[in-house]
């Protein structure tokens, strides 16, 4: 033990010469699955992780069990791990109790970490700039089969560097502290991936029922298509010196800006004088509405985040809040109404294209546009900083026009957000 960090390997076969002590030999394979349940009990913990652990490992390690007619007690007090198989998938989930077991591939996705191969290796040299020992991917388990019998020792050497890239891994990215942040801010347990509709709920149901409402019942026909993003026609070519402006967080933005709410659209409509209009009939209260407060919390806490400079925080925070318009849109969410996704989706199809307008209307060319990113060009002859300084003067006056756009067409104001004065702009555009 170091640092309580142990190193082991269970290995099948007879101690071979001068092998080191971390390697623990037994007799068979049922020898070897009951030394992994002794293991277990003696470390105890909490989480166990591992790459593509639940839909490989656990999944052989209980179809072994049961070709000896035993269970899996790797759960606390000695409880069985448990299977169960989606019907609809070849994928499945493991419950042992009174632990979890988080699958690192799975939980940088929900992280929303991209990769061109979620493989150990693929990831680990993109991470920490290194990887296995040994990769030959095509030979892979003729080389494992290979040392199973006739070098033992460099298999466990294998196993156990298999194992330090994983902890690794989650200790870079640390993807533990976001699964941790976003099961506090939803409510899910730990090892819940997706459930963007639960968090929903979680977040919205309480204010919700403390208000004297009554949450509708799933839509029976599961939903109507509502529209997506905007996405511009393209000039295409090669240029120098391109613009890409960019809305901050636009959809949780007209989600705060315009008062997007399920309440407020029930409210919106039973009393339609002095609301805000949406799209496809939609009427929104000024006053009677949940979600632009939740989003104005999310979005506070999300800047300390970032000030703090905690990035798992941040991240979590900011999946939860771009979840929100896909919930509202989803037939599997008993908030649904096409009203609701649409006034969001069709009013950002409205600030691109007038910002478009506003743009070209002072001399530029848009290329290209798409969701919450306008692209411009500029003249080739500029020199980098000649070119950040148009950005930036470009980012002011799309602020400032929004700003009054929305105050004068609406007469709506940016949420009073005193600790952040440079928020004055609903729509933070920034260039980059």
């Amino acid at each position: 033990m170091d640092s309580g960090i142990i190193d082991r390997v269970i290995m099948i076969g007879e101690p071979q010469p001068d092998s080191p002590d971390w390697i623990q030999w037994v007799n068979d394979e049922l020898s070897l699955l009951k030394s992994f349940e002794q293991a277990i009990e003696q470390r105890d913990p909490d989480i166990i992780i591992g790459w593509n652990v639940i839909n490989f490992d656990c999944r052989l390690l209980l179809k072994r069990s049961g070709k000896y007619g035993i269970t899996l007690k790797i759960g606390r007090n000695r409880q069985a791990a448990r299977w169960r198989e989606r019907s609809e998938t070849q994928q499945g989930f493991i419950t042992v109790p009174g632990r979890i077991v988080i699958d690192g591939i799975d939980a940088l996705k929900s992280a929303t970490y991209q990769f061109d191969s979620f493989s150990l290796e693929a990831v680990a040299r993109q991470l920490l700039a290194k990887g296995k020992d040994t990769e030959d991917v095509d030979n892979r388990m003729a080389i494992i089969e290979h040392d199973f019998h006739h070098n033992k020792v460099k298999l466990a050497n294998y196993n156990l560097q298999d194992c330090r890239l994983v902890e690794e891994i989650f200790d870079h990215t640390r993807v533990l502290d976001f699964l941790r942040l976003r099961s506090q801010l939803t409510g899910l347990e730990l090892d819940r991936l997706g459930g963007s509709v639960a968090a929903f709920s979680n977040q919205y149901l309480p204010k919700l029922h403390r208000a004297g409402y009554i949450a509708p019942n799933l839509p029976e026909n599961g939903g109507l298509a509502s529209p997506g993003g905007y996405v511009m026609d393209s000039r295409p070519g090669l240029y120098r010196n391109v613009l890409v402006l960019d809305f901050k967080s636009l959809y949780p933005s007209i989600i705060r800006t315009f008062k997007i709410d399920p309440v407020g659209l029930v409210e919106g409509l039973k009393n339609p004088d002095d609301t805000i209009p949406g799209f496809r009939g939609a009427r929104f209260s000024r006053d009677n509405h949940f979600l632009p407060g939740i989003i104005t919390s999310l979005w506070l806490q999300r800047d300390e985040a970032k000030k703090q400079k905690d990035s798992a925080r941040s991240q979590a925070i900011k999946i939860l809040m771009n979840s929100f318009y896909g919930v509202l849109g989803s037939g599997g969410c008993r908030f649904y109404d096409t009203r609701l996704a649409s006034s969001i989706t069709l009013r950002g199809h409205e600030i691109m294209q007038q910002t478009a307008r506003w743009i070209e209307a002072a001399g530029y060319q848009v290329i290209y546009g798409d969701t919450d990113s306008t692209f411009v060009l500029l003249e080739a002859s500029l020199s980098p900083e000649e070119a950040e300084k148009t950005g930036q003067s470009l980012a002011r006056s799309i602020n400032d026009y929004w700003q009054q756009t929305i105050g004068i067409g609406w007469s709506l104001a940016a949420p009073l957000l005193p600790q952040h004065p440079a928020y004055g702009s609903v729509l933070g555009v920034s260039v980059s």
